[in-house]
């Protein structure tokens, strides 16, 4: 398994924890941000493919930030698949 703890940059939340085990994205955590909207990303993605994840989320934007919470998830897998 695969454990990282992601330090988010541009967004309200600080931090993603998130475990990966062969290819799934079995666990996520983010730490501050809007509450309902982070724990509902992370109910929808728990159990899905980290290829998948990244697929559907890279690239959105909230608001006028070139970034989202959505889009930090993405580069934190993408960091994990980086390391692979």
């Amino acid at each position: 398994m695969q454990e990282l703890i992601y330090e988010t940059k541009g967004v309200c939340a600080s931090r993603i924890y998130l475990q990966v085990e062969n290819g799934i994205l079995i666990h996520v955590n983010f730490e501050d941000g809007c509450d309902g909207n982070t724990r509902g990303i992370s109910r929808l993605v728990e159990g899905m493919p980290v290829k998948e994840v990244i697929q559907r989320l890279k690239g959105i934007r909230c608001g006028d930030k070139e970034t989202s919470c959505p889009d930090q998830l993405t580069r934190a897998l993408e960091k994990i698949l980086d390391s692979l």
